[in-house]
């Protein structure tokens, strides 16, 4: 029987496309959609999720596509699909609505609200026959009772403005630092001291919140936190979560021990720990971080990179209509690939009772490094090394003949800018100019698509053909983490000059975005499109929030400008969340990272012909406080002029506005600006 599409068939989100065929009605958000609520004065129904949602996948067959329930939802409501990677400030708005209603939250995320967008009603996942009554109520309670509709409703929102807003506190004067020992101290009850990250499934990788750690693990001289860090990114990479066969970590473990993990994985989750994993090494010169690194590069490279040079957003957990099935095997499997071979094969990744998952599914994971697997083989580390190497090309030319997970080829501006991040941290621990020229690449595509003349961001892109789509004005967190990244990667290409970008678009959003009652962000812009409320992001979780990412670039541009006035609204900031960020560490990490930097940062300036040779030796040392510029010749300032010496290449360390002597090598700047 022939389908007919909705109006999602014209959308170039993967997944609205994935819902174009349904029986319900959908539409995009768009303001035909809205207008249509408003003139037949119906309920909206407003569902939001991602295209490698596993539970977005299983309400979508029972509900969305039964001709019952889509009966009762084309009736009644006016029916309006989000994806919430696609429209940040819509899922954040509803999601703060649901959980004001329920104290949770998660995807997919359904609420029905009426027609002027105010919530009335929302929860995630919905039981077909549970989703059809709530519908069948709400739809004869707002019939029957309008006027009881708009009072909840006036209430909700009244409660999401509350919540979406930081409160403004008096200057009281306290310009002192938080007790960082007392910070960890707190911190460390929630240690899983046996398998590393928190006591609790599912255990999700927090990488923002795990840099922190390293780094006031540093200043304070805590061995305990850095260990907790370290036990925690190798019972990760040893784990199911991380892909042993391709590399990349999938978004989270179901369970306490990093096993089993929810089989989906996320671009901002693989940027973000390899530039965690590319810190660790500098710290410890530990070679499984460096492999880590290496292959989870690979990785993107291989499955997640656009041939224009951007990075697409997702990979699904399900392949065939189930979870996980492209990246476990069983031991007949091994045995047919690897013959007599097979054995040590699974042996080493654990294809047994120790890997064993549920339905013949076996996930391939490492309970041992690879000296210890080695000496129990009596085989030689490079012996072994070769053959693991071979293995993993073998089971990966056979996994490539499998269906593949869904892709989500959404290329957004703030994920691909974590991503430009890792190219570059990846480059400075391993040296593979590969990765230079895929970051470099990236950088050549954001500025080509995302970045105006204006020098405001667009959010997201679509390629197909060898033609790219760029839409949605962009938001906060675009330009924080765009801002982040020119920042850094400025330090490695002093020839392209992006300070000056990177300035430009911080006025954009000091002009588009800044409260000036509180000296917070809004989370869109002033001139944006109107919703139900505004919203200021403040709480960090797996990518830290876009007003934290912001204030850090106000004080590491502060610190390379000179101008004090962004420091002082950083300050002012920082004040307001003083009891969040002294009471809830680990989801107030990188306004954490802001306040140890304040205390402890350093600039590291490089001038000089030979400027950048010598920055990549300095990145190779463990300076996670320290803001890094270099030059290859003088500037227009006189203080830049000042520092250049025709011929030679000098580091300027400085601290508390404050610099040392210039040196010549990188081990004497390392030296300078090390934490300890």
């Amino acid at each position: 029987m022939e389908r007919t599409p909705n109006a999602l068939i014209d959308a170039t989100s993967p997944y609205l496309l994935q819902h174009a065929y349904n029986p319900v009605q959908w539409y995009p958000w768009s303001e035909e959609a809205l207008r249509k609520a408003r003139e037949e004065n119906k309920l909206l129904i407003i569902s939001v999720g991602y295209s490698s949602c596993h539970w977005c996948h299983v309400m979508e067959h029972e509900s969305f596509e039964d001709e019952e329930v889509a009966t009762v939802m084309n009736k009644s409501f006016v029916c309006v699909k989000v994806d919430r990677e696609e429209r940040p400030d819509i899922d954040q708005i509803y999601m703060d609505a649901v959980q004001l209603m329920t104290q949770r939250g998660g995807w997919p995320l359904n609420v029905i609200a009426l027609p002027d967008q105010r919530p009335i009603y929302g929860g995630t996942y919905f039981p077909k026959e549970q989703w059809r009554n709530v519908l069948l109520q709400l739809a004869a309670f707002w019939r029957n009772d309008p006027a009881k509709c708009n009072e909840y409703a006036d209430e909700l929102v009244e409660g999401m403005q509350r919540l979406g807003k930081v409160a403004s506190v008096e200057d009281d004067g306290d310009r002192s630092f938080p007790d960082v020992s007392d910070m960890l101290d707190r911190w460390s009850r929630q240690w899983d001291r046996e398998e590393g990250g928190h006591l609790r499934a599912p255990k999700f990788p927090m990488p923002d919140s795990l840099r922190y750690l390293l780094a006031a693990a540093r200043v304070t001289g805590n061995s305990e936190a850095q260990q907790q860090v370290l036990l925690t990114l190798r019972k990760m990479a040893f784990g199911g979560i991380n892909d042993q066969v391709g590399g990349g970590f999938a978004r989270y473990s179901t369970d306490m021990i990093w096993k089993v993990p929810h089989f989906e994985k996320m671009l901002y989750d693989n940027a973000q720990l390899i530039s965690l994993y590319a810190d660790a090494y500098r710290l410890t010169a530990d070679e499984l971080f460096l492999e880590v690194v290496e292959e989870t590069m690979q990785f993107v490279e291989r499955e997640m990179t656009s041939p224009s040079g951007g990075f697409f957003s997702a990979l699904d957990a399900d392949s065939e209509g189930v979870e996980g099935k492209f990246y476990c095997w069983n031991p007949d499997q091994i045995m047919e690939i690897f013959g007599e071979e097979a054995p040590c094969v699974m042996r080493y990744f654990n294809i047994n009772e120790k890997g064993y998952w549920e339905h013949d599914f076996y996930i391939p994971l490492r309970l041992q490094d690879d000296a210890s697997f080695a000496a129990s083989e009596g085989l030689s580390v490079v012996k072994l090394k070769e053959k693991v190497n071979s293995w993993k090309n073998t089971l990966l030319e056979v996994r490539a003949q499998r269906v593949r997970p869904g892709l989500d080829y959404k290329i957004l501006c703030s994920w691909n800018a974590l991503m430009l991040s890792a190219c570059f941290d990846a480059f400075a621990v391993t040296g593979n100019l590969r990765w230079k020229k895929l970051g470099e690449d990236n950088l050549a595509f954001l500025l080509r698509y995302f970045l105006k003349e204006d020098f405001r961001l667009l959010h997201t892109a679509h390629e197909s053909e060898g033609r790219v789509q760029v839409a949605i004005e962009g938001f906060l967190e675009d330009y924080a983490f765009m801002i982040d990244a020119l920042l850094k990667v400025n330090a490695f290409l002093p020839e392209r000059s992006l300070l000056p970008v990177a300035g430009k678009l911080i006025h954009t959003v000091l002009q588009d975005f800044r409260d000036e009652q509180t000296g917070f962000f809004w989370f869109t812009p002033t001139a944006g499109e109107q919703l139900v409320t505004r919203r200021q992001e403040v709480q960090d979780n797996v990518i830290p929030s876009s007003n934290a990412v912001m204030s850090h670039n106000l004080l590491r541009w502060s610190r390379l400008s000179g101008d004090m006035t962004n420091e002082n609204q950083v300050l002012g900031c920082l004040r307001n969340l003083r009891e969040d960020i002294q009471r809830s560490t680990p989801w107030y990490s990188r306004w954490a990272m802001v306040w140890l930097e304040l205390e402890h940062g350093s600039e590291v300036e490089v001038y000089g012909p030979a400027s950048n040779a010598l920055m990549n030796e300095i990145q190779k040392g463990y300076l996670p406080l320290s803001v890094f510029s270099s030059h290859l010749s003088p500037g227009e300032d006189v203080g830049s002029q000042s520092r250049y010496r025709q011929g030679e290449t000098l580091v300027y360390v400085c601290r508390n506005r404050s610099c040392q002597a210039p040196v010549k090598s990188a081990e004497e700047a390392i030296r300078l600006a090390a934490l300890r």
